[in-house]
């Protein structure tokens, strides 16, 4: 067998994108053991950063071992018990999936949906909250299916009023779009690395009030074998996933450093490096920055007589949907795209599957040469196609966004 090489592929789909090459580099580092005080210290100053991350005070600032699903699943397995009624607001492909992961563990799911393309009110979440009476409300921010960014500002006042665990997937969103735990009264988030902050697919930090992890305590156990004559019995039910239960993944974070699990050392050391990286640009400047990149996409889709979808005024900054036009083949357009240029733009699902393209910029990709190369590329490969633009005016479109910006991102 040869050494793995694999081509030199631009990322610029809806996620995972390539990742920061310090990200890559802080990945190489040789492992330490699980207790040894460089490890510990490592995971210490992990959850000090996700802390800033988040814009939290949160405690109980942690990451779960996995993708971001493991995240999502974690929160939910370890506060749902079975018959609990959950809410869950539907705008795309992953408001199915909390549906779906919150059904697994038994809970008695509502949902309420929109168009996709579209988002909710908060009128229209509080009335469900009313009728549901939900022990609790989980929500996709930024849903990469749809582009769409639902606003939660407003829904954590709701929530508290009602009594109501108020949970948020943030994978697509954070590090790109603006994002305050405090503020917007989340009880928790779970998000990825592999959007905006720039790393690869593989852990999944999360954070937690006090609030939820005083509930989820109720059901704390721990292992036989590890058990000590002090610990005390769960006074809830156990929780249905051992991996995923939050109770035993915080007693290995926190100061007894009680085994559960073995960490993803590499996987540590990346998530450590996308904060770092995202904190030393400021989070502020990086919303701006994807916000530019994605303003000069979404400029240059329009002047190569693109059609966007969904409702711009509620659009993620790092990803855009484009309408693919009646005259070409949106399948054919994306493999010469990949196979041609190295650049690959996803397609989506359900629905909206053949119908949209998604083009992300995000993280390492949210920057003017990455932007220009793609519109250029993809202008190219639907001219040959036989799709009518004027030509030049996407890139030039875009170059437009930049300098009103008064700055390139390179």
């Amino acid at each position: 067998m040869k050494p793995l090489t694999l081509p030199p592929r631009l990322l610029m789909g809806p996620g995972p994108i390539n990742c920061y090459p310090r990200v890559l580099q802080a990945m190489s580092h040789q492992l330490v053991g699980q207790y040894d005080p460089a490890m510990t210290g490592c995971m210490n100053e992990v959850m000090s950063l996700y802390r800033d991350v988040f814009d939290t005070q949160n405690q109980h600032t942690v990451l779960v071992d996995g993708t971001s699903r493991a995240g999502i699943e974690a929160v939910l397995v370890s506060c749902i018990e079975p018959g609990d009624k959950v809410l869950v607001p539907i705008f795309g492909r992953f408001g199915h999936l909390l549906c779906e992961i919150a059904e697994r563990a038994g809970a008695d799911v509502h949902s309420i949906e929109v168009p996709w393309g579209e988002v909710f009110e908060p009128e229209q979440i509080e009335a469900a909250i009313k009728q549901v009476r939900p022990k609790v409300l989980a929500v996709v921010q930024g849903d990469t299916s749809t582009t769409m960014l639902q606003p939660l500002e407003h829904l954590g006042e709701i929530c508290r009023r009602y009594d109501v665990l108020f949970y948020s997937d943030a994978t697509a969103s954070i590090g790109g779009n603006p994002f305050h735990t405090d503020d917007w009264g989340l009880d928790a988030v779970s998000v990825g690395l592999q959007k905006c902050l720039g790393g690869p697919s593989g852990s999944a930090p999360i954070t937690l009030s006090e609030h939820y992890v005083d509930l989820v305590r109720t059901r704390h156990h721990i292992e036989a074998g590890i058990r000590e004559d002090s610990h005390q019995a769960a006074r809830g039910s156990r929780i249905r996933s051992n991996y995923f239960d939050i109770p035993m993944i915080l007693d290995y974070w926190g100061e007894s450093r009680l085994n559960h699990h073995t960490e993803a050392a590499s996987m540590l050391f990346c998530a450590r490096e996308c904060a770092i990286n995202l904190l030393e640009e400021g989070i502020e400047a990086s919303i701006k920055r994807h916000k530019t990149a994605g303003d000069a996409m979404l400029a240059g889709i329009q002047a190569m007589d693109l059609m966007p979808f969904g409702n711009l005024s509620h659009k993620m900054n790092n990803v855009v949907g484009v309408e693919i036009p009646d005259c070409v083949d949106g399948e054919a357009i994306r493999q010469q795209l990949l196979l041609d240029f190295n650049i690959e733009i996803g397609t989506s699902f359900g629905p909206l599957k053949g119908r949209i393209w998604r083009i992300g910029t995000m993280g390492y990709n949210a920057r003017q040469d990455a932007v220009l190369h793609t519109l250029q590329s993809l202008e190219t490969v639907l001219r040959r196609a036989g799709h009518k633009m004027a030509l030049g005016e996407g890139v030039d479109a875009a170059l437009g966004v930049y300098a009103s910006a008064g700055a390139s991102y390179e």
